[in-house]
């Protein structure tokens, strides 16, 4: 990933952890409440995943993501002042979804409860929701940020302020188990 300033896109750190993983190749995003458009836009083809502690609630995660959201509410509470990054996601496709059908197909591909998916859905009900089919890669060692002021609030998309140097990273996924699970969405999707 090559940026001089990058772009980090804010998701909850659950999900951060989970994509990290190989569990989830994708994220449904509808926008943050402070976005400027008022509505989800896709800023870059690459960006961090920085890790969001607000709003995580396990009654919205699906049974086998519950439980999780201690860990990582221990692990920011060692040091709030420091945001460790472990790692950046390529987006392969964005796929836009319109209606509850189509919502439904998908189920097994992402992290949320069905209900908190259509609420979702059903949110700001003229723009889609976007599925951002990620092929992620973390870093040998994480990016430690200082925490900023900037980076809180309800918003999809933080442009990193500090100068960072980027180190390697590996695919989380080897290409043959990635390309399965992407032909399994796609194929939920048809």
């Amino acid at each position: 990933m090559e940026q001089k300033q990058p772009l980090a896109l804010k998701e909850w750190a659950v999900t951060v952890n989970a994509i990290l993983a190989g569990e989830l190749i994708c994220v449904m995003r509808k926008g943050g409440i402070h976005e400027e458009t008022k509505k989800f836009e896709l800023k870059a083809p690459q960006f961090l995943l920085m890790p969001a502690f607000e709003h995580q609630k396990e009654h919205l995660l699906k049974p086998a993501y519950q439980g999780r959201i201690v860990d990582t509410i221990k692990q920011h509470e060692i040091d709030p002042a420091v945001l460790n990054v472990e790692g950046y996601a390529e987006v392969i496709e964005d796929i836009e979804v319109y209606d509850e059908e189509q919502l439904q197909r998908i189920y097994e591909d992402h992290i949320w409860t069905e209900q908190f998916a259509t609420e979702r859905l059903k949110w700001k009900k003229t723009h889609p929701l976007h599925v951002l089919v990620l092929r992620a890669y973390k870093f040998h060692e994480p990016l430690s940020l200082t925490m900023k002021p900037t980076y809180s609030g309800c918003k999809s998309w933080i442009t990193i302020e500090e100068q960072l140097r980027l180190g390697k990273a590996k695919p989380v996924l080897t290409d043959e188990a990635f390309n399965l699970k992407y032909e399994a969405l796609k194929k939920h999707l048809q």
